[in-house]
């Protein structure tokens, strides 16, 4: 499955990933791998198998509440904190 319409050196510039140009065709080829193997999952005829959700789970432990560390806590551990939250880059591209 060719996918020219995915661009991974855009993807790596918006995760903030240095690659070079050799690693930019690296990942596009097995970006098209992976493509690939969906499409042949697709192909498997599914008809009259259950879907997974129908089948019995095995034991579950209890869901029980725990107390936290609490917000002091929390914010004295962080780097930088305002009005009692905690303050981090801002990471919105805005392109």
């Amino acid at each position: 499955m060719s996918s020219p319409d995915i661009d991974v050196a855009r993807i790596a510039q918006l995760s903030r990933i240095k690659i070079t140009p050799e690693e930019t065709i690296a990942f596009q080829e097995k970006l098209e791998t992976i493509l690939g193997y969906i499409d042949k999952l697709k192909e498997v005829d599914v008809d009259g198998i259950k879907p997974e959700e129908d089948l019995p789970l095995g034991p579950m432990r209890e869901d029980i509440s725990r107390p936290g560390i609490g917000q002091d806590a929390v914010i004295m551990n962080a780097p930088e904190s305002a009005q009692g939250q905690i303050k981090v880059p801002k990471v919105v591209d805005p392109t």
